[in-house]
Parts: structure tokens; sequence; C-alpha cells
């Protein structure tokens, strides 16, 4: 389901680079549609349901995707994976601690919820380090290994802006009771790597609005 408010569809133009967020899927997931302006190249972040709805944004963008970067490999992250993969010939990046897609638990919870599993993500074209850079066009993002809620969880930074996965959230951090999960690596993740940007980075987290790293810095509960 895609809602057309501004809590859940955000469209930003900051200098070459668009961003449109899209919220996805039973579990409210954020995906990211990103692209260059002046390219038209882009990637798609964390498609983790309603393929057709990031396809057609997609083409209404009239972005040529050429990558998509999932932050971790938990179901709500991956659920559209295979069909947006197939219909855009993208390649499929991921971090390499990630390659396994150990999301059983998940699988089984969606069944017991009654909702249908999907097909099992692809092979990664790309396996992802931390340091390594993403290039979108005249975009070019840092990767940031942020395990704790996942054990190969990445955030991508540039551009003035942050896409932290389920490491941050708007007033929270990711959750750390998933096998593979441990909350000192994710708050050691949250101080060492998203802590030392810039206050004004715009978050664009896995789940709920934007914030900024200066509003997590002074309100954040949890930091």
């Amino acid at each position: 389901m895609l809602y057309f408010m501004n809590s859940t569809v955000k469209l930003l133009e900051r200098r070459a680079m668009i961003v449109k967020m899209l919220v996805v899927g039973p579990f409210a997931t954020n995906c990211y549609v990103v692209g260059s302006s002046s390219s038209k190249e882009g990637m798609i972040i964390d498609p983790g349901a309603e393929a057709e709805t990031i396809l057609r944004t997609v083409q209404q963008m009239g972005l040529s995707i050429s990558l998509i970067v999932i932050t971790h490999a938990h179901i709500d992250h991956v659920g559209a994976l295979r069909a947006v993969q197939a219909r855009t010939n993208a390649q499929f990046a991921i971090h390499e601690a990630e390659k396994g897609f150990v999301f059983s638990a998940p699988m089984r919870m969606l069944t017991s919820l009654g909702i249908s599993p999907v097909k099992s993500p692809p092979r990664p074209d790309r396996l992802l380090k931390d340091g390594d850079r993403i290039d979108i066009g005249d975009l070019h993002f840092e990767v940031l290994y942020t395990p704790g809620h996942s054990s190969g969880g990445i955030s991508l930074s540039g551009h003035g802006v942050v896409f932290s996965g389920d490491t941050l959230f708007n007033f929270g951090i990711g959750r750390t009771d998933f096998p593979g999960c441990s909350y000192e690596r994710l708050m050691k993740s949250i101080h060492e790597k998203l802590m030392v940007l810039p206050d004004e980075t715009i978050v664009y987290p896995g789940h709920g609005p934007p914030t900024t790293i200066g509003d997590e810095r002074r309100g954040n509960p949890f930091l």
C-alpha cells in the first residue's frame, strides 16, 4: 500500500539527487528510490514489498535502475527483491555478512500471521564491506557497516543524507531480540558510524519518518 501523505512519501532534491520514500508492505517498510536528476541513473534501497508500486514509481521518476541495495536481509526488506530485479535487470548488493540470508524465523512469523511467504531472494551480485563506495551516475555513497539489528546491517552515507536501515530511527533504534542481533554492537554502530556525521545530515530510516543526526543526538532517549 502506498499512502500519499507527507509523513510517508518524501520527494527531495539535494544538489543532483532525488529521493522518494515509499512505505510498503504489512510491516510499513520504507523503500527508497534514489536517482540523479542529471543522468537519470538510480538505485532502489530495500524493496520490501509491493513490487508494482516500486516499479511504477521508478517509471514516473524516469530513472534507469542499475543497483538494488539491501540494508539487511530481514524479510520485510527483501520481499519484492526478486520481482524488482527481474524487471530492472539491476545488480543486487548486500553486505558480505548477510549473504546467507538467515531469515527463517521471520518467515515462520509471516506464516503464523497468515501472510503468504515470499520467494527467497536471489544470489547477490555484489558483496559490500565497510568503506566501499557506491556510484550512481554523479552520486556517490559510502557503505557504513552498522551491525547490531542484524549481523551484516549497513547504512549508506552521501550528499548530506544517510540511509540507516533498521539501525537508527526517528527517536528510536533497531530491535535486538532477533537471531544475530546484538544491543552492544548496535549501540557501537550508532555512536561510531552515525553520530559522527554532521548534525544537519538527514536520516532516512527503514521504518518511520525521516529525522536528522542532530535531532537524534539531542533527543533520542536510547542515546
